[in-house]
Formats: structure tokens, C-alpha cells, sequence
């Protein structure tokens, strides 16, 4: 059970969207940055490719390190092992994609559009399995969208690779831009 003086500690809901209705302004320039940040990538659909590709490398080397430190945590020599070899692999991979983010970004536009492809024929399959359910359209035509998206990507692989991950990261700023101000407008207008 929990009395008065304890529900004091623990911010509302209420509380917590009054904070943010007095930061409206920081959330739409938010939202305005990237906005712009999009429609760069937009605009230099290589360079944005090659800055995406970098991140994953940067993120992969990360990962490898963590991998590496958590490998000194295991009490036998097998997992120790493992756990390190795993990290010295994703470290290595982080600097390949360093020393050639073109090639890398061949290798993850392939895997992006054989991840589509899964992932459209798997939510096809539940649209189909699901049928008696109101959303199965919603679902279904999500899943014939994904799954031609793949296929596009993966038949114009690997002339594409060199602008399908910086236009899939122009039109991700975009779009979390148009949230970011909408959500900053939205609070004010509450206010």
C-alpha cells in the first residue's frame, strides 16, 4: 500500500508532459535540425550512405570492444573464448568498413533487401493466418510493400548500394523531424 508521501517521489504522467509543454519550442527546432539533416541526406545521397555505413563501423568496433571486456567476466576458458573471438571479429569488421565504407555498403544493402524480403514474406504469412481478424489487410498490404521493397532493392543490387542506405537515412530524418515538430506543436497547443 502506498501512502501520500510516497507517490510524491515518483513523477506523473501530468507532471512529466508539463515539463516537456514549457520545452515546445527546443522540441520543434529538434524536429527543424532534422528536418534538415534529411533533406541533406537527400542531397547527397552517396555521402549519406558513406556517413551510415561509418556509424555501423563505429558502432560494430563498440560492440567488439564490449564483446572483449565481457569475455573477462566468464568463469571458464570456452566462454572466454568465444566471447572474445566474437569481439575481436566485430572490432575487425568495424575497421574493414573504415578502410572501405563502399564495399560495406554493398554488402549491407544486400542485406537489407534480404532482410525485407523475409520480413514481408513472414507478415504475408500472418496476414493469411489471421484472416478472420479485422487488421489482416493492413497487415498484408504492409507485408506485399516490405517484401516489393526488398525484391527492388535486391534487383538493382549492387548498382544501388551506393544511395539506398543514405535515401532510407535521408527519409528516416524526415520523417522523425515532421514527428519531433508536430509533437512540439502539440504541446503547445495544450499549454
Amino acid at each position: 500500500m502506498t501512502s501520500a508521501s510516497d507517490t510524491s517521489h515518483h513523477p506523473s504522467l501530468g507532471s512529466g508532459i508539463t515539463a516537456l509543454h514549457a520545452k515546445w519550442g527546443w522540441i520543434v527546432a529538434l524536429g527543424v535540425v532534422y528536418l534538415i539533416a534529411g533533406f541533406v541526406a537527400l542531397g547527397s545521397m552517396v555521402m549519406a550512405t558513406v556517413a551510415s555505413v561509418i556509424v555501423v563501423g563505429a558502432m560494430m568496433i563498440v560492440a567488439g570492444v564490449t564483446e572483449i571486456i565481457g569475455a573477462f567476466q566468464m568463469k571458464s576458458w570456452g566462454k572466454f573464448l568465444i566471447w572474445a573471438l566474437l569481439g575481436v571479429l566485430y572490432v575487425i569488421a568495424g575497421f574493414l568498413t573504415f578502410e572501405n565504407p563502399l564495399f560495406a555498403a554493398v554488402l549491407l544493402t544486400l542485406f537489407l533487401g534480404v532482410s525485407l524480403i523475409a520480413s514481408g514474406a513472414v507478415r504475408l504469412f500472418l496476414a493469411f493466418s489471421m484472416k478472420r481478424e479485422s487488421p489482416w489487410i493492413w497487415v498484408a498490404l504492409s507485408a506485399v510493400i516490405t517484401l516489393l521493397l526488398g525484391l527492388l532493392i535486391v534487383a538493382r543490387w549492387p548498382v544501388n548500394s551506393v544511395y539506398i542506405l543514405g535515401l532510407f537515412l535521408g527519409i528516416d530524418l524526415i520523417m522523425a523531424g515532421a514527428g519531433w515538430i508536430g509533437l512540439g506543436f502539440s504541446l503547445k497547443r495544450r499549454g
